[in-house]
């Protein structure tokens, strides 16, 4: 399967990176919790969507956890039906756990990315007819203390590198899949979808980051969601 492919190579060329302090832990998803994350691939792949959303990097209580984007533990055990075997990274920040499926916290941004499929959408298969979701990076970045680094935070030689693998990954992605839009979940997201999907007919559309730290978001991200996905030449049920 070419998602499958694509997505092993990358992972395997962020494994080849090396980053340096600030960062002290990077987490590669991709790796300890691959038999999910290929569950996933191999559920939903295949279905010609028309929108693919593109988030930053994991979450700590999301795709750390379970290997699936934006992944909220229950949205992608209960609503897509999806679990597999946890590992850990080779090196574990003390206060950054991995408790794959068994993670009682909740990612907020994944249970409003989920809610909001669920809430418009109904079932996952439903969804997925026209839907796509992926991160542009796979990896998190922890410094010392267990604070998260987020990618654009890098020393920008590391951030040159880092992008150059994601945004080939990226391009490839979308050649495969051959949506008609790209909703990028934040600025950098949005960004770096128009970096990959230069030369192809692909409109990319922002919508705000679903981060509980993001004002806007929390007065009520649902219907800006839906405005990103209507700009997108898309019809909601």
């Amino acid at each position: 399967m070419e998602l499958i492919d694509i997505t092993r190579r990358l992972s395997a060329d962020c494994d080849e990176l090396g980053f340096a302090a600030p960062v002290e832990y990077v987490y590669n998803p991709l790796d300890y919790a691959w038999q999910p994350h290929e569950r996933y691939l191999r559920r939903f792949e295949g279905l010609s969507p028309e929108v693919v959303l593109v988030g930053m990097n994991p979450g700590p209580n999301g795709m750390m956890q379970t290997g699936v984007p934006f992944g909220d533990v229950v949205f992608v055990r209960d609503w897509m039906g999806i679990e597999g075997e946890v590992g850990t990274p080779a090196v574990l920040h003390p206060k950054r756990g991995i408790d794959g499926f068994a993670c009682k916290k909740r990612e907020v941004s994944g249970s409003r990315v989920w809610g909001w499929a669920q809430e418009r959408f109904g079932t996952a298969e439903r969804f997925f007819q026209q839907f796509f979701v992926l991160n542009y990076c796979p990896l998190l970045f922890f410094e010392a203390g267990g604070q998260n680094r987020t990618p654009d935070k890098l020393r920008k030689a590391e951030r040159d590198e880092l992008f150059a693998v994601c945004d080939r990954a990226l391009t490839a992605m979308l050649e495969v899949l051959k949506p008609r839009a790209v909703i990028g979940i934040g600025r950098l997201a949005e960004q770096r979808a128009e970096q990959a999907s230069q030369g192809m007919d692909v409109k990319v559309l922002p919508v705000t980051h679903p981060s509980p730290a993001n004002p806007r978001a929390n007065a009520g991200w649902m219907p800006l969601m839906d405005q990103a996905v209507r700009d997108a030449g898309v019809a909601l049920p």
